[in-house]
């Protein structure tokens, strides 16, 4: 096996990446990323899908690192760049995103070092938080559909 160590940073090709949108009822789990890209912003989890992994199995197992929780019901929302330049207008961070809707099999958190904070927000309440540049363009692009899936699904995991 050839050994491939680089760096996220300034990557030489994009990187791809998921992100798993964990809906309970209208709530929205976020997370506020303990590292960077998007350090101390609210995001969703996710991060990079490792060699010989298919794009479910990555994003199931990044909600279980990042969270500590299962998720099911996973939907195709989108796929889209994630480009962070420098100053210089140097490709910093290049990650190719697909992400999912996702329903939980329970909504107690066990966050790992990789998540300062984290909070269940009300759907319509996401614009009042610093969220980072990849989850406002999710949800942009993505809005009526994620309201649909809420809609579809309204059970919540305990029962409301």
């Amino acid at each position: 096996m050839v050994e491939r160590s680089f760096s996220r940073e300034y990557p030489p090709w994009p990187l791809p990446a998921v992100g798993v949108l964990i809906l309970d009822r209208s709530r929205i789990l976020l997370i506020k990323r303990a590292f960077q890209p998007s350090a101390g912003r609210w995001s969703i989890p996710g991060g990079v899908v490792e060699l010989g992994e298919k794009v479910e199995e990555a994003a199931k197992r990044e909600v279980r690192e990042e969270v500590g929780i299962e998720v099911y019901d996973l939907e195709l929302l989108g796929i889209y760049d994630s480009i962070t330049r420098d100053s210089d207008g140097n490709v910093r961070y290049h990650y190719v995103i697909i992400d999912f809707l996702a329903r939980p099999t329970s909504i107690a958190v066990t966050p790992s070092s990789e998540v300062a904070e984290y909070k269940w927000v009300d759907f319509e309440n996401i614009d009042e938080l610093d969220v980072s540049p990849s989850l406002v363009q999710l949800i942009k692009l993505h809005r009526e559909r994620i309201i649909r899936y809420c809609q579809d699904k309204k059970k919540s995991i305990d029962g409301r």
